[in-house]
């Protein structure tokens, strides 16, 4: 006679099937955003990097509520005063006010919350821009390398190679005039447009040859899994492997990378503007303002206008550093995912 097996009880295994279910089916992504959310660092980080992105996207209405704009200057007795306040060691209006929240600019009165604001735009624009670059051109050039070797894979690699030999700064610094002049004529060579291009295409051109390398390793291992087997077995083409095969599973590596090289080139651009060969007076700019406390010997008579540039550059870079750090973290497969 036929025993009749109970039910499962609720709660039991059916509960636990169901939980293994969940768990297989959680994506990459999935699981990266649960351990980002379950680290406070990552959290804060993440929060100080949305928090100084809308800052930047909205300062044209940041500035209209603070009631002024980066490029007005002011020199009356009531914005800049030459005399000792007392109680404080250097003069009063150049410090946060009612009418200017972080101040004023020595000498020429422009608004430091309204400068900062827009330098911050140009800068995280010229930073993304030209990470957008590096990761296009690193990702598609690495992965050809790796997925057709031979002499596709000689040459590229050699590329790598050359780009990697040069001292990055030294021909950043030499290479920017020269680009500047050559763009003068051209439809990117108008305004302020031009210092911003001629950076994104100089940080971007330049910052390459690191991810290429990155993504060719990884992809000699994956030009040989089966689902790439069985792309060729049904007649697709290289292309078609190449970008919708090989590069969508690269891009875990991708995307550390990038958060990684966006922190870069913020420094960098702030340097070169700084050195005076990237954004130029009166666009303005993180790298620009160090230059202008700098330049005339302010920083001595009011360090608040060297802090306050200072200040955001480091904030930004520390937290898009250690935003980076955690999605490598998150994204690493060796990982345990829970």
């Amino acid at each position: 006679m036929t025993q009749l097996q109970s039910p499962a009880e609720p709660g039991t295994a059916g509960a636990a099937t169901a939980g293994a279910r969940t768990t297989e089916a959680r994506s990459l992504l999935a699981t990266a955003w649960l351990r980002i959310r379950r680290s406070k660092i990552a959290l804060l980080s993440l929060c100080v990097v949305v928090a100084i992105m809308l800052f930047a996207i909205l300062a044209p209405v940041l500035s209209a509520l603070s009631g002024n704009d980066p490029f007005t200057s002011n020199t009356s007795p009531e914005v800049l005063d030459d005399f000792e306040t007392p109680g404080l060691p250097l003069p009063g209006y150049m410090y946060p006010s009612s009418s200017h929240w972080l101040g004023v600019e020595p000498g020429l009165g422009r608004d430091l919350f309204a400068r900062l604001a827009f330098g911050g735009q140009v800068s995280l624009t010229i930073a993304l821009l030209s990470t957008a670059v590096s990761v296009v051109l690193g990702t598609v050039l690495g992965a050809a390398a790796g997925y057709f070797g031979g002499k596709t894979d000689a040459i590229i690699s050699r590329l790598m190679d050359l780009f990697l030999a040069f001292p990055h700064l030294l021909l950043v610094l030499s290479l920017t005039p020269i680009l500047q002049s050559r763009l003068r004529d051209t439809p990117l060579g108008q305004g302020s447009f031009l210092p911003m291009a001629s950076l994104v295409i100089i940080l971007g051109f330049f910052g390459w040859a690191y991810l290429a390398r990155i993504v060719r390793g990884q992809v000699l291992s994956l030009r040989e899994r089966e689902f790439v087997e069985a792309a060729r077995s049904f007649g697709s083409s290289h292309l078609s492997i190449l970008f919708r095969q090989i590069i969508p599973n690269v891009m875990g590596v991708v995307l550390v990378y990038a958060t990684m090289l966006i922190p870069t080139n913020i420094s960098a651009e702030a340097a070169l503007s700084f050195l005076g060969v990237g954004v130029k007076d009166p666009t303005p700019s993180w790298g620009q303002m160090l230059n202008a406390a700098q330049a005339g010997n302010w920083y001595l008579s009011d360090p608040w206008f060297l802090a306050v540039p200072g200040v955001m550059l480091i904030v930004t870079v520390l937290a898009f550093n250690l935003l980076g750090d955690a999605v490598r973290d998150a994204l690493d497969p060796k990982a345990s995912r829970h």
